[in-house]
């Protein structure tokens, strides 16, 4: 295996620094990479943190991973491991690249175009053609909370069984969207990638580190990449799901959470006046479903996101 002129024999682990650019100051930036190969050819495996550069349990997901040593006892295959692909984002506390743009909306990318196009080149280019299945590993947005939860492409039956696999709490099957890594992955490598949401930006969360890196091991077991019997975990799916909005503007407090099963009418929280003035209005669940995911921000406008709710056909 051969990665930015690098050489990984089987057998082998290595490191690899692939260059993406410069900062302003001149200091060269790169994507860290770190592949294990084990003894005997098999499937490889990415995992990938990072992507967004707020995006913090991703990276440490990962890099626990690495840094716990369970690559190195790989009995076949190869694993490439990416804690922190957007390194701009990261150093900056932000979503996106310096140059506003998404990176997980730039894919397939272009090595002259912006410089979330040239990142998503990188890997579209140099990384993708040598994996066989992908987990990239992502937090709710700004103040929104999600439930540890694992997605796959809908129709995609290889990615439904190893998101069963990967066991998490919560496996849902989601349309891919344009220009996502996903999308690319699936429709220029025919590759199954998973996605793995859970906790919030710039904030820890122990629950959904502890499920990303289990789900890591269920799915090295699951492959027979590593020793030990396969398992799975109880996982609850859901067809469909629905973003309950703010219907005025003014102070939010939740009384239901993620992780918590709702009953349609039922109230999850209210919105109050600052001023004192009004009374306050409670935003109820438009039909009984599982909360996926919460707004943690104590100050809402109007139709911003509430509570993002997975639920049953009907």
């Amino acid at each position: 295996m051969v990665i930015n002129e690098t050489t990984i024999a089987v057998g082998e682990q290595g490191l690899v620094k692939i260059p993406i650019g410069r900062l302003p100051s001149g200091n060269v930036i790169n994507v860290i990479t770190h592949v294990f190969r084990g003894p005997a050819r098999g499937p490889t495996l990415l995992l990938l943190g990072g992507m967004h550069g707020d995006e913090i349990n991703g990276v440490e997901i990962v890099r626990q991973a690495v840094q716990s040593g369970l690559f190195t006892t790989l009995t076949k295959g190869t694993v490439i491991a990416i804690p922190l692909l957007n390194v701009y984002g990261f150093i900056n506390f932000c979503r996106e690249v310096p140059d506003g743009k998404d990176l997980n909306r730039s894919f397939p990318g272009t090595s002259t175009g912006s410089l979330a196009a040239r990142v998503a080149f990188e890997l579209h280019k140099h990384i993708l053609p040598l994996v066989d299945f992908g987990v990239d590993f992502h937090t709710g947005g700004n103040n929104n909370y999600n439930y540890p939860q694992i997605r796959y492409t809908r129709e995609d039956k290889v990615a439904e069984a190893l998101a069963f696999a990967f066991g998490a709490p919560l496996t849902l099957p989601y349309a891919s969207v344009a220009k996502s890594l996903r999308k690319i992955a699936l429709d220029k490598h025919q590759l199954p990638l998973l996605v793995f949401e859970g906790g919030e930006n710039l904030r820890y969360d122990g629950l959904s580190i502890q499920y990303g890196l289990a789900g890591i091991r269920r799915l090295l077991q699951y492959q027979q990449m590593i020793d030990g019997e396969f398992k799975a975990a109880p996982s609850q799916s859901f067809p469909k799901t629905v973003w309950l909005r703010a219907p005025r503007g003014g102070l939010f407090q939740w009384m239901k959470a993620s992780g918590n099963f709702v009953q349609k009418g039922e109230a999850l929280g209210f919105i109050s006046d600052p001023n004192g003035v009004k009374p306050p209005v409670y935003v109820h669940a438009s039909r009984s479903g599982f909360i996926i995911g919460h707004n943690n921000t104590p100050v809402v406008g109007q139709g911003d996101a509430l509570f993002h709710v997975a639920y049953a056909d009907g």
